[in-house]
């Protein structure tokens, strides 16, 4: 972090109130654009009525009952392995005797299911293939399935292309003729309302007669940590799934894995927010997929015993230090390019491409991830394939403002065979090259990118708090009104104060005692990996962005500001 020149708008003040809520929490809610006091109960949750759930519904229930054979395929990353934990606990629940699952390797089979992946299936074959958060791209690899005899059903939420894949049954709440109200979910969202239908189905069918139906809200632990780790907007649906989770897990009401996920990390149940399931559990999962094999990730989610998931959530946390290390080794390096890069330039970057042959593919999104925040600039990181050939991998990260998919169909259609493979959206995307056309790529970047004025990066706040309403009853409400993440933004304030006392903690940290009026005891703040700043003259008054949040630590509860935002400018006028 450092003092960054941002432009500040405040979100206007809301006419009118919501009754029996915290006032600081009636506000920011009204100012999202809520009229009544949110219900995240689940007899409001949307009905399980997709495209495709019929056909799907059908073929696993004639599987169930037939005692066919059933493989989920789930994707490498966090929602995969939630979803494909889900998929095989509610399918054996169902009453599935042969249920199997696997993951691709990321750097052998790459994204989806690749005819390889599907070639490599050991017999006995499996009947029906389910696959999780994948396959609306995989042409091949089911066209594969089906000339070997197996029936495919594509569970996924990533948008489609110009072609469907030739599966039995398709269900994407982003098709382009869906109806289902909610294109937000994510993978393990869709799988979840896979299970409800099939249930209802085999409810309907009498299958559940001799034996216990279900309970699938059993499970929303794994729905909520799939969905706010994949980043999917929390619209009102999907609020009410992770709300739901939440509750689940701060009752202990939760699989041995995740409980385990957040203990490893340091994670008191009773007090776990969407934030400790977006920045502490899945990051220990994702490690896993980036560096080496995200079966250990669905086992942990999938263990069924609380010591078989502390040794699993162990060897994950593991992979994770393993990550942190790689990347912060990268990130120097990829710093240092940065800075001759812009010194070359006058310190004009209009964005940034960066490369070291030592570097880890599954690690570049993070690293590029990271310059982005800094920049504000395009930023893509190339790493070495993992196949040992010329070939290069690169992630790209992008600021608001700028379509990261579209700007790679730029280049591609200027410089044909340039880019080998290419996908993604707005704000990230993924790409091949052969390390001998990174030069070209790089400049060929730049020329496109040449025009574009970026401007200077807007942060929205909901303006100030008052000396009296920066407390810890107003922090836990905050709290409490959750879940926040992406597309339901989290409350951010803005002030300014005068600092008390400053000093670094755990190394890296800025720790300070800030003031709204100069005097007083003052409120805690911190400002992670902000320590360089400790011994640096700061602006007098200091102005900030921050988040309210409730601190807990050695016993003690205070209120503590969160700072996100150094900045050096006034906000503008309400908008």
């Amino acid at each position: 972090m450092s003092i960054r020149r941002v432009r500040i708008r405040r979100r206007k003040r809301p006419r009118h109130t919501l009754t029996g809520l915290h006032p600081v929490v009636s506000r920011i809610l009204a100012m999202r654009g809520l009229e009544s006091t949110p219900d995240y109960s689940l007899r409001h949750l949307l009905p399980p009525k997709l495209g495709g759930m019929e056909r799907a519904c059908e073929l696993l229930a004639q599987a169930i009952s037939g005692n066919a054979r059933i493989c989920v395929v789930g994707d490498f990353d966090a929602d995969g392995a939630t979803g494909t934990a889900l998929a095989v606990h509610g399918l054996r629940a169902m009453g599935a005797n042969h249920v199997d699952w696997l993951v691709p390797d990321r750097f052998r089979h790459g994204y989806g299911l690749s005819s390889d992946l599907v070639a490599e299936l050991e017999a006995p074959l499996p009947d029906v293939l389910v696959t999780v958060d994948q396959g609306i791209s995989s042409h091949a690899g089911i066209t594969r399935a089906r000339e070997m005899g197996i029936r495919v059903i594509v569970t996924d939420h990533h948008l489609p292309g110009e072609t469907l894949p030739p599966a039995e049954a398709i269900i994407n709440p982003n098709l382009p003729d869906e109806r289902f109200p909610s294109g937000a979910l994510s993978g393990v969202g869709v799988m979840f309302y896979l299970l409800m239908g099939l249930r209802a189905r085999m409810r309907e069918a009498g299958h559940f007669r001799h034996g216990r139906e279900p309970r699938l809200d059993q499970w929303l632990d794994l729905v909520a940590l799939g969905t706010v780790a994949d980043l999917v907007p929390l619209d009102e649906n999907n609020r009410r799934l992770v709300h739901q989770g939440l509750v689940r897990i701060r009752a202990g009401q939760c699989l041995p894995g995740v409980r385990a996920l957040l203990e490893v990390a340091g994670r008191n149940l009773r007090h776990v927010q969407a934030a400790d399931l977006g920045f502490a559990a899945a990051p220990r999962l994702n490690a896993a997929g980036r560096l080496d094999d995200m079966g250990v990730g669905v086992r942990c989610l999938l263990a069924t015993s609380e010591s078989s998931a502390r040794e699993l959530a162990s060897q994950l946390d593991g992979l994770n230090r393993d990550r942190q290390a790689l990347q912060q080794e990268m990130q120097e390096m990829a710093e240092q390019q940065a800075r001759e890069l812009a010194e070359g330039l006058d310190g004009e970057l209009s964005g940034l491409c960066v490369f070291d042959p030592q570097w880890h593919q599954g690690v570049v999104g993070l690293v590029a991830g990271r310059l982005m925040e800094r920049l504000q600039r395009p930023v893509f990181a190339f790493a070495p394939a993992e196949n040992g050939g010329s070939e290069l991998k690169g992630s790209g990260r992008g600021p608001d403002g700028l379509h990261l998919r579209d700007l790679l169909v730029d280049i591609d259609a200027r410089r044909p065979g340039l880019i080998k493979r290419f996908g993604g959206h707005a704000r990230a995307a993924g790409l091949s090259i052969d390390e001998s056309q990174f030069e070209k790529f790089r400049d060929s970047f730049n020329s496109v990118l040449k025009g574009i004025d970026f401007g200077d990066e807007l942060v929205t706040t909901d303006g100030e708090l008052t000396s009296g309403e920066i407390s810890l009853e107003t922090a836990q409400a905050l709290a409490d009104a959750g879940p926040w993440g992406q597309g339901w933004p989290e409350p951010l304030f803005d002030g300014t104060f005068r600092v008390l006392e400053r000093r670094v903690v755990g190394e890296k940290h800025l720790k300070l005692r800030l003031s709204p009026t100069g005097s007083g005891p003052g409120i805690d703040a911190i400002a992670f990996r902000a320590g360089h700043l400790c011994h640096r003259d700061l602006p007098d008054p200091l102005q900030v962005v921050y988040s309210l949040e409730v601190n807990r630590w050695q016993g003690r509860v205070t209120p503590q500001l969160n700072i996100r935002y150094l900045v050096d400018r006034p906000p503008v006028a309400d908008g």
